[in-house]
């Protein structure tokens, strides 16, 4: 007779959406924006990521020639420039995005929110939305628009002190 260990699975491994949160976040690392980092990444019905994106100028844009300052005239800004992490996403995208969700850290300005519903996208999953609560007319727009495409809104709620610690050499 033969005696076998059942061991018992990890029970603190991390949800779908901390996952792909933290995936979007990850990508974010590489925006060289001296003051804010944004994030996207596109999840399609089935768990699979189709597309990230971070806060970045356009293709054969130095990023030594274009201004990262947010205050001057509008071509002395940065804001001229930037391609959002959300357009970024989308465009780095290979495949429909039909259905798809897509988790960012803000909830997206206007011309996302058209970027989003025009790409089929479903669901905006978010941490943040401090722009709502200075009545900014941008995401003002992005609500209106996204609640008649019928866009799904879902701003998650995570613990804002959870680290997430990798070990490459287990």
């Amino acid at each position: 007779m033969y005696l076998v260990l059942i061991m018992p699975k990890r029970t603190d491994y991390i949800s779908w959406d901390e996952y792909f949160m933290w995936v979007a976040m990850l990508s974010a690392q590489r925006s060289k924006d001296p003051r804010t980092q944004v994030w996207a990444c596109i999840v399609s019905e089935d768990k699979k990521i189709l597309g990230t994106g971070y806060n970045w100028f356009p293709h054969n844009c130095s990023d030594d020639e274009f201004p990262w300052e947010r205050e001057g005239g509008f071509c002395d800004k940065k804001y001229a420039y930037v391609v959002h992490a959300e357009a970024n996403a989308i465009l780095n995208s290979t495949t429909s995005l039909k259905n798809a969700t897509i988790y960012v850290y803000e909830l997206p300005c206007n011309e996302c929110a058209k970027l989003i519903i025009q790409a089929w996208i479903k669901t905006v999953k978010y941490l943040s939305s401090k722009y709502e609560t200075e009545n900014s007319d941008f995401v003002t727009a992005s609500r209106k628009m996204f609640d008649a495409a019928g866009i799904e809104l879902i701003k998650l709620d995570f613990d804002k002190d959870k680290k997430l610690e990798l070990d490459f050499w287990v």
